[in-house]
Parts: structure tokens; sequence; C-alpha cells
């Protein structure tokens, strides 16, 4: 049903952006990432949060960290992530497979600046097995999303530099 819900969202609003759905589970950053031959930052990990009564998604880079002190300044308290069953039940998507596409009901949807690195990002699409490929600011404008900054720095990995 997610799934569906996520197709239908794309040939409603996006018809030229495909749901990809692979064999391979695509439920983890490392997954996702492998699955679709990218970096493991160009995942974008959607974060289900709960501040006070509001529920909102946060979209990130698949290795960035959400950072509490930004997050607390952003949204005017302390987030509190959900759990699975709050999480299917307040997006239709199971954990894995979370997207701010597809939703039963509007959320708030902020997209971190962590994203902006890429040209190309790959997001779930409502299953641990399905995903898009999209950029960031096209997202930012099917979701109606804002753009925080609410990651912690990312340390630059002295390996690959």
């Amino acid at each position: 049903m997610s799934l569906d819900s996520v197709r239908a969202f794309f040939v409603a609003h996006a018809p030229d952006i495909d749901v990809i759905v692979t064999d391979a589970s695509s439920a983890t950053v490392a997954l996702a990432a492998e699955a679709h031959g990218v970096l493991p930052a160009q995942i974008a990990k959607t974060i289900c949060l709960r501040v006070g009564e509001r529920t909102m998604l946060v979209v990130t880079s698949g290795i960035a960290r959400l950072d509490n002190r930004k997050c607390k300044d952003q949204f005017g308290g302390k987030p509190r992530m959900l759990d699975s069953e709050e999480v299917v039940a307040a997006t239709s998507h199971p954990v894995g497979g979370v997207c701010p596409f597809g939703l039963p009901a509007p959320l708030p949807v902020y997209c971190d600046v962590s994203l902006r690195a890429f040209d190309e990002v790959v997001p779930a699409a409502g299953a641990t097995n399905a995903a898009v490929r999209i950029t960031p600011q096209r997202m930012v404008e099917l979701t109606g999303a804002v753009w925080v900054d609410v990651c912690q720095a990312l340390v630059p990995d002295p390996i690959r530099n």
C-alpha cells in the first residue's frame, strides 16, 4: 500500500520520475548506497520526529547526524524520534522505506542543507526496496519542504580527501 501511494504521488506530481524497485533491500543507508551505486552520503534518509505535539519529517544526507541543539533552536523544542509503529501511523511507510512522498496526510517536511552537496540524491520510496533518484531542489519543490540546517557539521574523511 505504501509503495502504491508513492507511485501514485509521482504519477500525479512528477511523472518523469520513476520509482525504482530492487531485489536487494535498501532499508539502511549502506544497503541503499550499494543497491543504487551511490555514495552513502547521497542517500536521502528521512527521519520522523516529534517536537511537542508536532510530527514532522526531516530529510538529511545518509551520513549526517542530527544536532540536538540545532534541532531545538530550529523547531522550538527537543526532538524525539518516533518508534516504528508511530512512524507507520504517521507516514504509512515502514521504517527503511520512509520518505516525504505519498503521505496519508500532510506533514511538515524539512530538508537539511547537507543534501545540497549533491546534484542527485536517492530517498526511499515507501518500501524497504524502493527508491527514487531526484535533485534535492526538486524534492523540496514537490514536498513543499523548507531548507534547514539541523545536522552536525560533516568532518571530511582524511582517507578520501
